[in-house]
């Protein structure tokens, strides 16, 4: 990646080029999506307990056996069992904290009763079973159990009810629900990606599940357009497009499954961070000349400006508790990482390791940053804390930019050249496990996963 350094001579005629380069580095549908829902509540009140049978946040974590069998169901069912039952193996196998017990050493069969003494010579501390049935209306219902071995009891028993064509969100739901009772956390199986990808001469964004499947196109407009960004709650994405020879910004919603524009000054306005409330959008302009950083109310529209320097401030990404906002500026000759607070006040860098750090976004954990550094002419992804210690390169191969985490602070996605065509790539936040999630036949690009 050939990004020349930004000239200090401050030029209106160069500012826009510098404003492009800089953020390319940074940041370089319809209500059927949602459809899915659990209809009842928790029928075990067991699961109301506050038992954490995995710690998660302990060091040297040891795996938790788990035997999952598949569901079943009447013979038109079959197929349908085999793939939730599948696909629940393969989320919790991802986050890399099971021992996912060999189906083919069960002695006891999907439908029979739960018998805690087939199960303790496997070693397992986790049965889950389920069965499938056809609702009047024509949807799956879905009931799974959860038995704890040790104990001998049913620690959750939940039904699930989907439309036939949406098995993965269904199964990704239910794998969410066994995450979040083994460890006490929220699981990210139904979290999403949004991305923009390049198919010939267009650039449109997609969206697909966490794992690279149920790829979708959902915008298609826009010559270029440029990273989205996630509202907290998941049903709206924030984004700059370039139309009719301007950069402005657009929110795009997924309950109505309408594009609206929020945002545009006749410069070049590029979308940031949605606040943790949902109520301000963070972007930067450059409608006053250098770009600075701005908070739009996205109720009342009001805007205020947070920074007044005389250089290139932009890519905000706000803290998870909604204090404190990380950013780029070049104002120290090269662009580097600030943090200031939420009002504009108390700015100060973070960076000082490498000449060109960019593309910040604060972990929904809050004790990590993860961005762009270039390192020995190339680009690569890197962590640091908030208070500036701690850098950490996390890749090497290729160039790799525009990193965003997982809801839970454990993964990240990523672009990468590694293979000759940009894709989206995903690893651990240590940096292991890396691999690519996006197709190869799409160029892809400005990864984002929502929360």
């Amino acid at each position: 990646m050939n990004i020349p350094e930004m000239a200090k001579v401050r030029k209106k005629s160069n500012n826009l080029m510098r404003v492009i380069l800089l953020f390319l580095i940074s940041a370089s549908l319809s209500a059927s999506i949602c459809a899915l829902s659990a209809l009842s509540a928790l029928l075990c009140p067991s699961v109301c307990e506050a038992r954490v049978y995995l710690d998660i946040t302990s060091p040297g974590i040891k795996k938790f056996p788990i035997a999952i069998q598949d569901f079943t169901g009447k013979e038109a069912l079959v197929q349908e069992g085999l793939e939730i039952s599948d696909i629940i193996r393969s989320d919790l196998q991802f986050t890399d904290l099971f021992f996912l017990l060999d189906k083919n050493a069960f002695i006891e069969t999907s439908d029979s009763p739960f018998n805690a003494d087939n199960w303790k010579p496997l070693g397992a501390d986790l049965v889950v079973k389920g069965t499938i049935e056809i609702s009047p209306d024509g949807s799956l219902g879905v009931v799974v159990s959860a038995y704890d071995v040790v104990e001998m009891r049913n620690i959750l028993k939940k039904k699930y009810s989907s439309k036939k064509d949406l098995v993965r969100p269904l199964a990704h739901k239910i794998a969410d629900d066994l995450f979040e009772v083994i460890t006490g956390k929220r699981g990210l199986f139904g979290t999403r990606i949004v991305f923009v990808g390049q198919d010939g001469q267009n650039r449109s964004i997609y969206l697909m599940d966490f794992d690279g499947q149920r790829l979708k196109k959902i915008v298609g407009r826009g010559s270029l357009t440029m990273k989205p960004r996630w509202s907290g709650d998941g049903k709206k994405i924030a984004y700059s497009s370039l139309r009719n020879g301007k950069w402005s910004i657009y929110i795009l919603d997924f309950d109505t499954a309408t594009e609206r524009l929020i945002y545009s000054s006749g410069a070049t306005d590029l979308a940031g961070d949605f606040t943790p409330d949902g109520k301000y959008l963070l972007f930067s302009s450059s409608g006053k000349g250098s770009p600075d950083i701005y908070l739009l109310h996205l109720g009342t529209k009001v805007i205020s400006r947070l920074t007044y320097e005389p250089a290139i401030e932009v890519s905000p990404s706000v803290s998870p508790d909604g204090k404190q906002i990380v950013y780029v500026s070049d104002r120290s000759s090269t662009p580097q990482l600030y943090v200031m607070g939420i009002d504009g006040n108390d700015s100060r860098r973070i960076t000082f390791e490498g000449n060109y750090n960019t593309a910040p976004e604060w972990s929904l954990a809050g004790d990590l940053i993860v961005f762009t550094s270039r390192a020995g002419g190339s680009f690569q992804v890197c962590t640091i804390k908030s208070d500036g210690s701690g850098m950490t390169q996390l890749t090497s191969a290729g160039n790799n930019d525009e990193p965003s985490f997982s809801s839970d602070g454990r993964y990240i996605i990523f672009t990468s050249d590694r293979d000759g065509v940009k894709g989206v790539y995903q690893m651990n936040v240590n940096g292991e496990q890396q691999h690519r999630i996006s197709p190869r036949n799409i160029r892809a690009f400005g990864p984002s996963w929502s929360r």
